[in-house]
């Protein structure tokens, strides 16, 4: 079975040294839409609160880059974990959490140390938990916790692992907006790390079940924390402490996301849909818990 659970998940931890500059934090930006128009920022090439994304000499770095520094090793590190042996064409991305310990430097090096915590049995599916713990020179930096759906590969007998789901509250958002993806947004944002064909090859795409390429979700994962933070956080992402969301439904280049927010004490929860498609869940169980 190209899945061996017990073999992941007792294996050594594995180290990689990780590395970036600000050139790896604007690209990132810019493959999740920094510097493009919104409902907030009609002038986004110019708009000094935009610039903090875009322009080396007043760069900051959203908690979410954290998916993609040093080449995005953490995702592929954990497929090659010793007991995992997947098709691409068969994997899915169900849920991602990041966790800050304090702000991302604009350009660092660092050591992550990757390790299997868990591989949940679905039935039709595994989920496999890919943990990635990444430290300087001065402490932790972040942790990421990837939950990864392959289908095909359940059925052999492990743990279901948890279900629950996060209802949303039962009253309007506190602020509802949306987040044109353009055309070319996967073909750039994969530039950062995520070369699977998936989100560029059509032929790839089909063979995946799909009529053509989808967005990578890590993708709407910092299109959602970008606008989480621009809108309710005062453009401060240094408030960030965690964020974590399911992946509900792919999105395709060309569609507009419909982000609606919720303000509890210390955390924000999130809920995303397809506004082309008769409001298609994309990202569900979506939290940012803030300072």
């Amino acid at each position: 079975m190209p899945i061996d659970a017990a073999k992941a998940t007792s294996a050594e931890p594995r180290t990689t040294e990780l590395a970036w500059d600000h050139k790896d934090v604007q690209l990132y930006h810019l493959g999740i839409g920094a510097g493009a128009a919104t409902p907030e920022k009609p002038h986004p090439a110019t708009d000094p609160d935009e610039l903090r994304y875009t322009l080396e000499s007043a760069l900051h770095v959203l908690p979410a880059f954290a998916t993609v520094a040093g080449g995005g090793m953490a995702l592929a590190g954990g497929l090659s974990a010793p007991g995992i042996d997947v098709d691409l064409a068969a994997v899915l991305h169900g849920g991602q959490t990041v966790t800050v310990h304090r702000p991302l430097p604009v350009s660092g090096r660092a050591t992550q140390t990757s390790s299997v915590p868990a591989v949940y049995d679905k039935g039709k599916a595994a989920v496999i938990v890919l943990r990635s713990e990444v430290a300087d020179d001065d402490g932790p930096l972040w942790t990421c916790d990837t939950r990864i759906f392959v289908r095909g590969e359940g059925g052999f007998g492990g743990d279901r692992g948890p279900s629950a789901r996060l209802e949303l509250p039962d009253r309007a958002p506190d602020l509802s907006t949306e987040r044109h993806i353009r055309e070319d947004q996967a073909l750039l944002y994969r530039l950062s790390g995520d070369w699977n064909p998936l989100h560029a090859d059509p032929e790839f795409a089909k063979l995946a079940g799909f009529d053509r390429p989808i967005l990578h979700g890590l993708c709407t994962y910092g299109v959602t924390l970008k606008a989480v933070v621009d809108t309710l956080l005062g453009g401060d992402v240094a408030r960030v402490r965690s964020y974590t969301t399911r992946f509900a439904g792919v999105v395709f280049p060309g569609e507009t996301l419909r982000i609606r927010l919720w303000r509890e004490p210390g955390r924000i929860q999130v809920s995303v849909t397809a506004a082309d498609r008769d409001e298609a869940p994309v990202l569900a169980d979506t939290v940012v818990e803030h300072n």
